[in-house]
C-alpha cells in the first residue's frame, strides 16, 4: 500500500519535458562572452536567470555557438527543456522583462525532440565590421573595430577566396582552442566596402576559437598592402599561427545567423548590423 501510494504521487506530479527554441540578440561589451563563468558576468547566465524567473524553476540553455568576451550577436540560437507550460509570447516577453537592456529575446518557438541548437546547425554566419577612416568613432567605439590606415577592400576580398572550402585552419586557431582538430569548411567569405565601413562576412559549418578574428587580422595586413594577396593561401599551407596576422578586436565581430535543416522550420532571418 505504501509503495503504491508513493507511486501514485510520483505519477500525478509528472509532466513531459517540452523543448523550446529561442533566438537571442546581445551587445557583448559588458560580458566575458556567452559561456557562464563563476568569476565574471556572461550572457548565458543572464538568459538562464531570466528564463528561470518565467518558469519559476531553474532553466539551462544550450547555444548554437559560444562567443568571446566583447563579441556581439544578432541571431544566437538556444534551446532549453522544461516541464513548465507557458504560452510562447510569455516566454518571450516575460524573459525580456527580466533581461538587462543589452540582451533581448527575438523569438521563441516549440522545438522537436531531436533538435539541438549546437549539433543540428549546418551553417553559422559571422560579420566583422571595420570603420576605416582617419578619425575614430565616438559613438560606435564598442560596436565596430577601427583601422586608421587606408584598406583595399577588393584586395582583401580576393585574398579571402583562398579560404573557401575544407581546410586545416591551424594558422588561424587560437592557442587556447580546445577543438580536437583544425579542419573546418568555409562556404562563403565576402569583403565589401560601404563608405567608411568594411564588412567581412564569413559562413562556415563551424569555427575555431578566434578563427574569424585571426582571419580578419591577416586580411587587414593584405588590405594595408603589407602582404600580397596570395599570402592567405600560403598561410593555410603553413599551418602556423605565428605566421598569421594579429587577432582583430572583439568589438567588431557579430554572430549573425545560424542555418538549420528545413525540417526544423526555423525562422530563417538573415539579420545584419546597420551603421
Amino acid at each position: 500500500m505504501g509503495d503504491f501510494f508513493v507511486y501514485e504521487i510520483t505519477q500525478s506530479q509528472y509532466h513531459a519535458l517540452m523543448k523550446f527554441v529561442a533566438c537571442i540578440e546581445y551587445n557583448g561589451t559588458a560580458y566575458c562572452g556567452w559561456q557562464r563563468l563563476s568569476h565574471a558576468p556572461s550572457v548565458q547566465e543572464e538568459v538562464e536567470k531570466a528564463l528561470s524567473k518565467v518558469a519559476n524553476q531553474p532553466i539551462e540553455v544550450t547555444c548554437a555557438g559560444r562567443t568571446d568576451s566583447g563579441v556581439h550577436a544578432l541571431g544566437q540560437v538556444v534551446h532549453f527543456e522544461t516541464e513548465v507550460e507557458r504560452p510562447l509570447k510569455s516566454w518571450m516577453f516575460g524573459t525580456n522583462t527580466n533581461l538587462p537592456d543589452d540582451i533581448a529575446v527575438l523569438w521563441v518557438k516549440e522545438g522537436s525532440d531531436d533538435f539541438n541548437a549546437r549539433f543540428s546547425a549546418r551553417l553559422r554566419r559571422y560579420r566583422y565590421v571595420i570603420l576605416n577612416r582617419k578619425a575614430r568613432s565616438a559613438l560606435l567605439r564598442q560596436q565596430v573595430s577601427w583601422v586608421y590606415d587606408p584598406l583595399d577592400a577588393a584586395a582583401m576580398h580576393n585574398a579571402a577566396q583562398a579560404l573557401i572550402g575544407e581546410h586545416d585552419f591551424s594558422s588561424f586557431q587560437a592557442s587556447s582552442c580546445q577543438s580536437r582538430h583544425a579542419n573546418r569548411e568555409i562556404s562563403e567569405v565576402n569583403v565589401s566596402r560601404d563608405g567608411d565601413y568594411i564588412y567581412i562576412d564569413i559562413a562556415a559549418n563551424a569555427f575555431l576559437h578566434h578563427m574569424v578574428r585571426n582571419i580578419v587580422g591577416s586580411l587587414v595586413m593584405v588590405g594595408k598592402g603589407a602582404w600580397e594577396v596570395s599570402f592567405m593561401e600560403e598561410l593555410l599551407a603553413l599551418k602556423d599561427r605565428k605566421k598569421a596576422g594579429p587577432t582583430a578586436r572583439a568589438c567588431g565581430l557579430y554572430f549573425v545567423h545560424v542555418h538549420y535543416p528545413s525540417v526544423y522550420q526555423m525562422p530563417d532571418e538573415y539579420r545584419l548590423p546597420v551603421f
